[in-house]
C-alpha cells in the first residue's frame, strides 16, 4: 500500500502537470473505479467535464484535486497509478479512468490492475473532503501537533507500532516506514505506549519525520512495478531501508540479524539487540 511518500510524490507530480489545466472530458472505463459516486459513473463524468484543476492536495495516504468549491478523491489502494504522458499512446486494459484536457496536452489515466483503488467527486470538499474528515493529520502538515500526539499515545493500552499505524492518531504512516523509523528510535515495535517516557516519543516522531523525508527524497519506495510517480518511474527508497524486508541480514548498526515476527497479518522487523524485546510487550 502506498505511503505518505509515495502519495505525496504524485501529488508534486500532479501540481507540476494538470493543475491550472481545464478538463475536456472524462470517461470511466470501469466502474469499480467510482464505486463511492453513489450517483454512478455519469454523475462523476458530468461533475468534472469542462472544469479545472485548481490545486493538488493530500493528506496520509489520500489525495484530491480540488475542482472549485469541490474535491476529486483519490486512494490509490494497492495498485492505483495515476500517469501523465502523450494522449495518443495504446490505452492499457487496467486504465479505469481517462482524463483529456482542452490544451491537446498530456491526459492522464487512472490505472489500477487490482481495482482497490478509487476516486470520487466530494461536493464542498475542496479544503477537506468529508470522507477523510477524521483522519488526522500528518507530520509534514501544519495542523500537526507534536504535544497532543504525545498525550494520546500515552492514553492509549497498545503497541507503538500499532498506534503509528492509527491514522486516526497520525496519518501517513505504514508498514514500511513504522519498522525504519522504530529502528532508528531504537523502540521495539511491541512497545506498550503508556509505557512511553515523552523523550522517547519526541525521538520516535523525530525518526518518522526524518524517514519520510528521506524515502520523499528519493520519490518513495518500489517493491515492484506496481508503484511509479505519474511519469511512470520508480522509487528507489528500498535501497535505503535498514530493516523492513531485511529478514536475517545484519542490522547496519550492530552487525545482528534482522529478525521478522509476525504482525496484524503481516510482517515486523527489527533488530533484536538495538530494539530489546519489552517484558510486557502488547503484541
Amino acid at each position: 500500500m502506498p505511503e505518505l511518500p509515495e502519495v505525496e510524490t504524485v501529488r508534486r507530480g500532479l501540481e507540476l502537470n494538470v493543475v491550472g489545466r481545464p478538463i475536456a472530458d472524462v470517461r470511466v472505463l470501469h466502474p469499480r473505479a467510482v464505486r463511492r459516486q453513489l450517483a454512478g459513473a455519469g454523475a462523476f463524468e458530468t461533475a468534472l467535464a469542462g472544469r479545472t484543476m485548481d490545486s493538488a492536495r493530500r493528506r496520509g495516504k489520500y489525495l484530491w484535486l480540488s475542482v472549485g468549491e469541490d474535491a476529486l478523491l483519490a486512494h490509490l489502494g494497492m495498485s492505483g497509478q495515476l500517469l501523465v504522458g502523450d494522449p495518443d499512446r495504446p490505452v492499457s486494459t487496467h486504465v479505469r479512468i481517462w482524463f483529456t484536457f482542452k490544451d491537446s496536452g498530456p491526459d492522464l489515466r487512472f490505472t489500477d490492475q487490482r481495482t482497490f483503488g478509487h476516486m470520487c467527486v466530494v461536493r464542498d470538499g475542496a479544503e477537506l473532503p468529508a470522507p477523510i474528515a477524521h483522519i488526522a493529520p500528518d507530520p509534514f502538515e501544519a495542523a500537526f501537533d507534536p504535544a497532543a500526539l504525545a498525550r494520546r499515545l500515552r492514553a492509549r493500552r497498545t503497541g507503538v507500532k500499532r498506534a503509528l499505524l492509527d491514522q486516526s492518531l497520525v496519518s501517513g504512516i505504514g508498514n514500511i516506514y513504522a519498522d525504519e523509523a522504530l529502528w532508528r528510535a531504537r523502540l521495539h515495535w511491541a512497545r506498550p505506549t503508556e509505557t512511553m517516557t515523552r523523550p522517547e516519543i519526541a525521538r520516535l516522531m523525530a525518526a518518522v519525520t526524518d524517514v519520510l523525508t528521506e524515502a520523499l527524497q528519493a520519490g518513495g519506495t518500489s517493491f515492484d512495478a506496481l508503484y511509479i510517480n505519474v511519469n511512470g518511474e520508480s522509487g528507489y527508497f528500498d535501497r535505503s531501508l535498514a530493516v523492513y524486508g531485511q529478514e536475517d541480514r545484519p542490522c547496519p548498526r550492530c552487525g545482528t540479524p534482522v529478525r521478522r515476527d509476525r504482525f496484524m497479518n503481516r510482517s515486523a522487523y527489527s533488530c533484536p539487540r538495538c530494539q530489546p524485546r519489552p517484558r510486557r510487550g502488547r503484541w
